[in-house]
């Protein structure tokens, strides 16, 4: 299947693991020009020489943190240098948070709306003359589920992207603009690794995902992809859970 992506542009964030790392090789692979950005230069570096050591083009590479004022506008203008113009946005960058309790400091509440929400919104925005001006773009917000198990203050800042996602879809569709968001399970990473002990991991898996196993980066990135191109072009304002199963709501 020809996705119709080569020679198109992308600003893929988050790209130094995971997720954000596997979707940009991906789109490299089906010849997008990229610009990535992350926090940790030596590991996007890395990344670079992946993807073209896979034949794909050099992509331009961005130190950066987000949480940074100013710093969706500098990413934004950046990439904009690099590449001409952005086709393509993949909004990796973010992080979970253990639980708080009910009277944590609104610091912690504000840290983690700034980072998985108002950063996302600015990068954004920031992007969207050059797709406008040239009828056609791709957002594609990495969130996660909006059901609470626990006062969790990401859960609050997921449950904005989902919202803001699909509103700005009915704004920008007239542009040929789509706009989703992916909700990733339980997904191998750096991070789950970090988090969670095998023990629990092999809990979940017999117990709480019905495919018995946690994902790999590269199947959320494949859906990542797909919007991104061609064939994903009647596909907008959607939050589309990448899970396993583990999630028990029926929509």
């Amino acid at each position: 299947m020809d996705l119709e992506l080569r020679n198109k542009t992308a600003l893929v964030t988050g790209t130094s693991q995971g997720i954000g790392r596997m979707t940009a090789k991906m789109l490299a692979a089906e010849g997008v020009r990229l610009c990535i950005a992350a926090r940790r230069k030596n590991l996007l570096e890395e990344l670079a020489r992946e993807i073209t050591a896979a034949g794909g083009i050099a992509p331009a590479i961005v130190e950066t943190d987000i949480m940074e004022d100013g710093a969706p506008q500098r990413l934004a203008d950046a990439a904009r240098k690099a590449l001409g113009h952005v086709d393509i946005l993949v909004n990796s960058a973010g992080g979970s948070r253990p639980k708080i309790p009910v009277d944590a400091p609104e610091e912690e509440w504000e840290s983690v709306m700034t980072l998985n929400f108002v950063r996302v919104r600015q990068l954004t925005h920031a992007v969207l003359p050059d797709m406008i001006a040239r009828k056609w773009g791709r957002v594609i917000n990495l969130s996660g589920k909006s059901e609470p198990d626990s006062l969790l203050a990401a859960t609050p800042a997921k449950a904005a992207i989902h919202g803001w996602s699909k509103g700005l879809s009915r704004e920008v569709g007239k542009h040929g603009i789509t706009v989703n968001c992916l909700a990733p399970g339980r997904i191998m990473s750096e991070q789950i690794r970090r988090k969670y002990s095998p023990e629990f991991r092999r809990h979940e898996e017999q117990n709480e995902i019905p495919l018995g196993r946690y994902g790999e980066p590269e199947e959320i990135a494949a859906m990542a992809v797909f919007l991104a191109s061609a064939r994903g072009s009647y596909i907008t304002g959607t939050v589309i859970p990448v899970d396993g199963g583990m999630r028990r709501f029926a929509f």
